[in-house]
């Protein structure tokens, strides 16, 4: 028989949500009571104003057509006015911005752009599993930075002399670790970037989201960094906007343009009604994106004081809605994580599904209400006691 599949596809890694989902809906058709904190999908609604300029763009027949390649020129403006209103980063809408089809997608395309066969790359472990996907389709050499509690999960930057990578990825605040990083350790990415020739791919995908005072820094607020980075900012999460698949990369103008050549041939840009309600989410009131990191931190801290109430002692993440967990000694990641759904009827991600430096931990997603997170810390707590934590 031919095979048809290109050989490429099978470097690809098994997708590791799409096994933990499996597990889950196999334990919820037995009719168990299961609070699934596994994945990272927003359990709350998109805000009302942007709704509803969603359904005001669909009424209009002009939005029903193919929209300009680049995307609107109204949406990419509004990109720039939020980065200028919010981060204090000036950014030229025509030449500075790319417009996405989600975050997701623009990780996986960052190898297609910028990196060949063998090109060494440098990515976060633990960091969010499908920047290996890409970066596995185009054969390119994918060398971890470990992120060590002991170094607040900041990786050695030494790494990048050593390595000479083409392109480097970061994460914060970090998923999966909840850790945020600094102006000074982001002025020392420019600083090395600049010696090695590396573009510095930023993910902020969880920028809005930040503890206890703590608001995430924009990576391109460092001096220097459009000139060696760009950064990828996505509409899922600040605003609940997870299923409509809207993002953007922002910085060095010579790297958005090779990203637009991409997309010219690629896509025909986004569903212009989709722009349209994105414009309004970025030119829009805040306050429900103040509300929104108000109830994240309410339920971590529900969270991590029933759990701490039981017991156990765990740091609480700094941003994003996630926990990090450390796991009973003489456990895998992997074991403790189906240890949690077949005694506790709590999912939770394994860590190694997040790297080699995810290995004993696990991610626990604060994507339920109080109540219910107060109910699987507890659960989770009789575990681990039970495991001798």
């Amino acid at each position: 028989m031919t095979e048809w599949t290109a050989r490429r596809m099978k470097q690809l890694p098994e997708q590791f949500f799409t096994g933990l989902a499996g597990k889950v809906n196999m334990r919820v058709a037995l009719g168990e009571d299961v609070i699934n904190l596994g994945q990272g999908n927003p359990d709350l609604p998109t805000p009302s104003h942007i709704v509803e300029a969603l359904r005001e763009a669909v009424l209009d027949p002009s939005t029903h057509r193919y929209g300009p390649f680049r995307g609107l020129d109204s949406l990419r403006h509004a990109v720039a006015e939020f980065y200028q209103k919010y981060y204090d980063v000036s950014l030229n809408p025509d030449t500075e911005v790319a417009l996405l089809f989600g975050g997701k997608a623009g990780l996986a395309e960052i190898p297609q752009v910028f990196l060949n066969e063998g090109d060494p790359v440098l990515v976060p472990d633990p960091g969010y599993p499908d920047y290996e996907s890409g970066i596995r389709l185009v054969g390119a050499n994918l060398v971890r930075m470990p992120l060590l509690s002991e170094n607040g999960y900041l990786p050695d930057l030494n790494l990048m002399q050593s390595v000479q990578p083409k392109v480097m990825y970061l994460n914060y605040p970090s998923n999966p670790t909840g850790a945020g990083a600094s102006s000074e350790f982001f002025a020392q990415v420019v600083d090395k970037a600049a010696e090695t020739g590396t573009l510095v791919v930023h993910d902020f995908a969880y920028a809005a989201i930040g503890f206890d005072g703590y608001r995430a820094k924009s990576f391109l607020q460092t001096p220097g960094a459009k000139d060696c980075g760009i950064e990828l900012y996505t509409l899922s999460k600040t605003f609940n906007m997870a299923g409509w698949r809207v993002a953007f990369a922002v910085g060095n103008a010579r790297a958005i343009s090779a990203l637009q050549l991409y997309h010219d041939h690629c896509y025909v840009s986004l569903f212009p009604a989709v722009q349209r309600a994105a414009e309004a989410a970025l030119r829009g009131p805040m306050d429900a994106v103040t509300t929104l990191r108000e109830t994240y931190e309410r339920r971590r801290d529900a969270f991590y004081e029933l759990f701490e109430k039981e017991g156990i002692v765990a740091s609480r993440p700094q941003g994003t809605f996630f926990g990090w967990m450390p796991i009973p000694k003489g456990q895998t990641s992997t074991q403790f994580a189906d240890l949690l759904l077949e005694r506790a009827n709590v999912a939770v991600a394994a860590g190694i599904g997040f790297g080699l430096s995810g290995e004993g931990y696990v991610r626990i997603g604060l994507l339920t209400n109080e109540e219910r997170l107060r109910e699987a810390a507890w659960r989770i707590a009789k575990v681990y006691t039970a495991t001798g934590f």
